[in-house]
């Protein structure tokens, strides 16, 4: 039994699935729209897809002047839609001069090339070298943000196939013997092939990109469940799996381990006198301060109220006291205008052995900072050894 693939049922197939698609995009777009940027150019790209195969089919129905200049504008545009929004998603200016200046380009010469001179291969031509320039800005893009993750590689390897698919037609457009047989509507075996494999790569880099939004607001979501909203530090929760990590480390490597509990001095006469917005400021500059004077191998964390902790993985008590110190001197000296100053006690513990937890050394560092609040505040002080490491 043969089986073979007319244009009608190629387009009518691809303009159904694009129309599901663009719903889908919209949805995300709503919902995560401060999340992840260019969800939404996807979707209305994929809305001028769908009008863009609704006026191919209509041809017939249709003067030609009206389908063809209408379909091909509608098509061009939702490809540029589409090279917009990837590069609003990877953080860089949307490229409106280059979206507006080709489909611009592409319409005028559709227009020429129907109605004053016509010439289809010209059409198909200058359509496919245009549109490729929205596909290959993309691979360009895809390039640069490129990650190990499948997602990334696999939107690059669609768009780079797009790319040479969409470029390929051009040429065979100009030097093919027959020049009808790129006509996308005329039912050969190479116009079906390419009409087949450029609409489904279309699609197929339609559900790329959404993996790609649905990875990065994974990796958002993630975020925000281990980090503190304000400050941007970790959370207890956050700073739990952190203290994990490194305890697992230190059953291969054994190595030093210290924790610093750091609590804002007279935070709440901050909050009375200066109102509970310049209080933020505070927490915000304080996080920044401790988030400087750390190490990359460092953790912070706020625990919630004007309370820090600090996790030093192979470090010292004595280390661990100078980095308080300067934590305390940054403070002292990169008092911010407007806001009021402010100093902080710190207790610091050090673990006395590997399976001590983390209770344990947040225990006997709280222990410490108390000291350090009776003493007279805005100093350091180190914790006692436990009689009995948890």
């Amino acid at each position: 039994m043969k089986f073979a693939l007319d244009p009608f049922t190629i387009l009518f197939t691809t303009t159904l699935t694009c129309a599901v698609l663009a719903v889908a995009m919209y949805s995300v777009h709503l919902s995560f729209r401060r999340e992840v940027a260019g969800v939404g150019q996807w979707a209305y790209g994929l809305v001028a897809m769908v009008c863009a195969g609704t006026l191919f089919m209509m041809r017939g129905a249709l003067p030609d002047f009206i389908a063809l200049p209408g379909a091909n504008a509608c098509l061009m545009c939702g490809i540029g839609l589409s090279m917009v929004g990837t590069r609003r998603f990877y953080g860089e200016p949307p490229g409106w001069a280059i979206f507006h200046a080709a489909w611009i380009l592409e319409l005028a010469a559709i227009l020429w090339w129907l109605l004053v001179e016509p010439n289809f291969p010209h059409r198909a031509a200058a359509f496919s070298f245009l549109v490729s320039i929205f596909y290959i800005d993309q691979l360009r893009l895809a390039w640069r943000h490129r990650t190990t993750h499948f997602t990334s590689w696999f939107f690059g390897i669609l768009l780079a196939a797009q790319s040479l698919n969409t470029f390929s037609r051009g040429v065979a457009a100009l030097f093919m013997a027959d020049q009808d047989a790129a006509s996308l509507m005329r039912n050969s075996a190479l116009a079906n092939v390419y009409l087949a494999l450029a609409n489904f790569m279309a699609l197929l880099m339609t559900v790329a990109f959404l993996m790609l939004a649905t990875r990065k607001l994974q990796k958002i979501l993630e975020q925000r469940s281990t980090h503190d909203p304000l400050t941007n530090v970790l959370n207890r929760r956050g700073f739990l799996q952190s203290f994990n990590r490194v305890r697992a480390r230190q059953q291969r490597v054994d190595s030093p381990l210290s924790l610093m509990a750091i609590d804002l001095d007279l935070f709440k006469a901050i909050n009375d006198q200066h109102g509970h917005a310049q209080g933020d400021k505070v927490l915000v500059h304080v996080a920044a301060v401790i988030m400087r004077t750390a190490r990359q191998s460092d953790y912070v964390a706020r625990f919630g109220g004007e309370e820090f902790a600090v996790l030093l993985p192979d470090t010292t008590l004595p280390h661990a006291q100078q980095l308080a110190q300067r934590i305390q001197a940054l403070l002292r000296e990169s008092q911010q205008p407007g806001l009021p100053p402010c100093t902080v006690s710190i207790g610091i513990a050090g673990q006395q052995a590997p399976g001590e937890s983390l209770d344990s050394l947040l225990s006997r560092a709280d222990a410490a900072l108390y000291r350090a609040k009776a003493n007279g505040r805005n100093c350091a002080e180190v914790a006692a050894p436990a009689s009995l490491a948890a």
